[in-house]
């Protein structure tokens, strides 16, 4: 069997899950304004200069500091609840169209993607990929993020995680395909017969060039509505579940603040 692999980040959806997050995550109290900055001035320098390996990690590392505490379910539920508001407006036309594609053409779709797994994971389902690779990160006894990382899905470790999956399902490489945006993600683009530079950054388009891969341009983010239905009753059910989740909170911390400090 072959395979169609994608990037998800500006290969599927048009920003960088993470950032895009970033609003929701702030109203949540998850996040202040300075990290959101430093997370904006961050995606600011990846979009115009690419990242290379190092700078990636520091992303990342910064990125579980971050969420050290959290609590896993917490997030997970969190993410659900908020794809149509966040990942859903973001989606590309055009990654669609090659996800129909590639069905049509009886290939296995693999979403690959740093982004963590409890972001990439409700997404893949939502499309209806056959299976996905993410971040996974280290979680405590009690549930929590220790920001520390099982297993980052970047670079090399990408296309590792390619050839497990290829092992386990008898994969036909050589006939398979795979999309990025990110010379970061050379090691999975070099494993497939069909590799293909998608809004490249400089240096993944320099590359592309140079070995005559194909190069497209994705411009057209849609709703993902308009084109994979959303259960918008269940939306409407999580929504109001977070509100007054997120009242009951903010009510507590009212309380606390006016109660008499002894």
């Amino acid at each position: 069997m072959e395979a169609a692999f994608f990037d998800l980040d500006k290969t599927v959806i048009a920003r960088a899950s993470m950032a895009a997050y970033g609003p929701a995550l702030r109203r949540a109290g998850y996040l202040n304004a300075p990290m959101l900055l430093r997370a904006a001035w961050g995606q600011l320098l990846f979009r115009f200069f690419g990242a290379d390996e190092a700078t990636m990690d520091r992303a990342r590392r910064t990125a579980l500091r971050l969420a050290a505490g959290w609590e896993q379910e917490s997030l997970q539920r969190f993410a659900r609840e908020h794809l149509a508001e966040v990942i859903e407006p973001i989606v590309y036309d055009e990654a669609l169209d090659l996800f129909a594609h590639h069905r049509a053409e009886g290939r296995l779709l693999v979403l690959v993607s740093a982004s963590p797994v409890e972001i990439v994971a409700p997404l893949a389902d939502h499309l209806g990929v056959d299976e996905f690779v993410a971040t996974t990160p280290m979680i405590d006894s009690e549930g929590r993020y220790t920001g520390e990382v099982e297993f980052y899905a970047q670079g090399p470790e990408k296309a590792e995680a390619i050839l497990r999956l290829a092992h386990d399902l008898d994969l036909d490489l050589s006939g398979s395909w795979a999309y990025s945006d990110s010379a970061t993600d050379l090691p999975m683009l070099e494993l497939v017969g069909h590799p293909v530079a998608v809004n490249p950054d400089r240096d993944l388009r320099r590359e592309a060039e140079q070995r005559g891969w194909l190069i497209r341009e994705f411009d057209n983010p849609v709703p993902l509505g308009d084109r994979v239905p959303i259960d918008r009753n269940w939306i409407a059910a999580s929504a109001l579940t977070a509100v007054i989740v997120l009242g009951a909170i903010l009510g507590i911390r009212r309380l606390r603040r006016r109660a008499p400090q002894v």
